[in-house]
């Protein structure tokens, strides 16, 4: 009995130092929905990248709840199918050395759920779903709480989240900051229940992939953006995804002191967006470039596609002087179909620089347009306000600053290159606007337009 005792001893131990399943259960986790299990869920999460690497289990058919923990390096956070990571209604259980969120005037949003500093080589899979539990009710500024994010990685690499279900943050569902080599795929995100509810925030990434996810937010699904001039983001692909959000479906720009470059878009539906499907907005100084989006369908969208380049200041390490402008160019959307035809007259796309200061080389080709219609020879007779300090005031360049557009289909002011091809719009009711709008466009290029199945007249594209 001795002798059997110590081999199944030794066995344990052997078993134990080359275990790569770390289930918070074994580590002191209640596991009940009630108890607060933050130190049992961290534990595990030291023992497994102690051991260098493995999953950390949150099983199946368990509700654990936490306060804000750390990833850390080789460590896969598998949440089993069934099981809930559920974050803690207690603002008090939210650390502050989690970085913070770097847009101006957002210092509410500076704690998070889960945090990565300098890591390499994590995930987060397995089916389960992390739950923000951030309803105003646990997350209200006027508690004199703030509401924390779901997820921040802060200079991290190698990073996976895969098959899991993201679901009620306080705030954003997460932010990347200056992390390379991402693989984001088949996850769902539904972030209605507070404010702010953007989806993938990618600040300075490289080399990011986001693919077969889907998407239903409060506010932007998809952000990509650079709030320190030393981090770009480059080498990002988006593809067979679903949008559904009260704001934007992808957003470009907006923090933008470092450069964008090589972003590709494709095979994405979007609909019932409130604000827009694409929007692309540099501000800060920076250089955007290089940019496809192609396959793209689109209904309840009313600017599926809305470009500025203007100048206002977004980070909260930015310097309080505007930023010079500096360059916005090569662009080609390609393959959409888009029916507006339930939504009013205020849908079309949207392009516009600043004068003096051109958006350059834009192609929009093979474009089936849909819109409702209802314009009147007044809205024809708009002057639209540029983007200037004047008109945003201390806020952003949103469409809602400059009022009903002059043209149905495309509005293109302040463009140098601009070419247009097989872009056909059918209206529901009569519009008095023109199809098109060229104002100071250098160097634009129309063919093969069509209104209503038949080629546009004069009359029907107005340039100026």
């Amino acid at each position: 009995m001795i002798k059997k005792a110590i081999v199944l001893f030794i066995f344990y131990l052997q078993f134990s130092v080359f275990a790569t399943d770390f289930n918070v259960i074994k580590y002191g986790a209640k596991a009940d929905g009630i108890t607060k299990d933050t130190k049992a869920v961290q534990a595990a999460i030291d023992a497994c990248t102690k051991n260098g690497g493995g999953k950390v289990i949150i099983p199946a058919g368990k509700t654990v709840v936490i306060g804000t923990i750390y990833l850390k390096d080789f460590v896969t956070l598998h949440i089993e199918n069934g099981a809930i990571l559920l974050g803690s209604p207690d603002y008090k259980d939210y650390t502050t050395d989690t970085h913070y969120n770097t847009y101006k005037n957002e210092h509410h949003m500076d704690r998070c759920l889960i945090f990565a500093r300098n890591a390499k080589s994590f995930a987060i899979e397995g089916y389960g779903t992390i739950n923000g539990n951030g309803s105003p009710k646990n997350f209200n500024r006027k508690k004199g709480n703030g509401r924390p994010m779901l997820l921040r990685f802060y200079k991290c690499n190698d990073i996976k989240i895969r098959n899991v279900n993201l679901i009620n943050p306080a705030a954003w569902t997460s932010a990347w900051l200056y992390c390379n080599e991402i693989v984001v795929s088949g996850i769902k995100i539904v972030s209605n229940i507070n404010h702010n509810g953007d989806g993938l925030d990618f600040d300075g990434c490289t080399n990011v992939r986001v693919s077969d996810s889907s998407f239903d937010n409060s506010d932007d699904s998809i952000c990509l953006q650079t709030s320190n001039p030393d981090y770009p983001i480059k080498n990002v692909t988006v593809t067979n995804c679903i949008f559904k959000t009260k704001w934007g479906g992808m957003r470009i720009g907006l923090a933008s002191r470092g450069n964008f470059e090589s972003v590709t878009v494709s095979n994405c539906t979007f609909f019932d967006i409130k604000d827009s499907g694409l929007k692309i907005q540099m501000n800060e100084g920076g250089e955007m470039k290089n940019m496809t989006f192609t396959n793209l369908t689109m209904k309840n969208v009313p600017r599926p596609v809305f470009m500025t380049f203007c100048q206002q200041r977004a980070g909260v390490d930015a310097p309080q002087e505007m930023l010079p402008y500096k360059a916005m160019h090569s662009f080609i959307f390609s393959n959409f179909i888009v029916d507006n035809r339930e939504l009013d007259k205020n849908s079309a796309f949207f392009l516009t620089g600043m004068p003096n200061h051109y958006i350059q080389d834009i192609q929009l080709n093979n474009i089936q347009f849909t819109v409702a219609g209802g314009g009147t020879k007044q809205d024809a007779s708009n002057k639209i306000k540029e983007y200037t300090l004047e008109t945003i005031g201390n806020w952003w360049p949103e469409f809602s600053k400059v009022g009903t557009l002059p043209a149905y289909g495309l509005y293109a002011r302040h463009i140098e290159g601009l070419t247009v091809n097989n872009f056909q719009v059918n209206t529901i009711t009569e519009d008095k606007r023109p199809t098109l709008v060229f104002d100071d466009v250098k160097d634009g290029y129309i063919e093969n337009i069509y209104s209503n199945r038949k080629k546009i007249t004069k009359k029907q594209f107005v340039n100026k």
